[in-house]
């Protein structure tokens, strides 16, 4: 990952469950079954070159198995700009 979490993920919102989820299968061959859900949420994330900038991430996660392949999506603290 070229980022790493710099505080608590916060806004947390369900925008896919299982079979709306068009990785479910691999989600389940690598990980295992469960009822899968993708989520989004914004978090405060340290860039490599020590930048702390606000940011969507998205993940999947499953009760049990937790959260699976954190990725960024955009950054938040340009929304509001221009």
């Amino acid at each position: 990952m070229w980022f790493d979490l710099a505080g608590p993920i916060e806004d947390v919102e369900v925008i896919a469950v299982d079979r709306s989820i068009r990785v479910l299968p691999v989600l389940r061959k690598r990980y295992g079954p469960g009822r899968w859900k993708k989520m989004k949420g914004t978090a405060r994330v340290r860039l490599k070159d020590g930048t702390i900038r606000l940011a969507e991430l998205h993940w999947y996660e499953a009760h049990g198995i937790g959260k699976k392949e954190l990725k960024f999506s955009r950054y938040r603290d340009q929304d509001n700009e221009t």
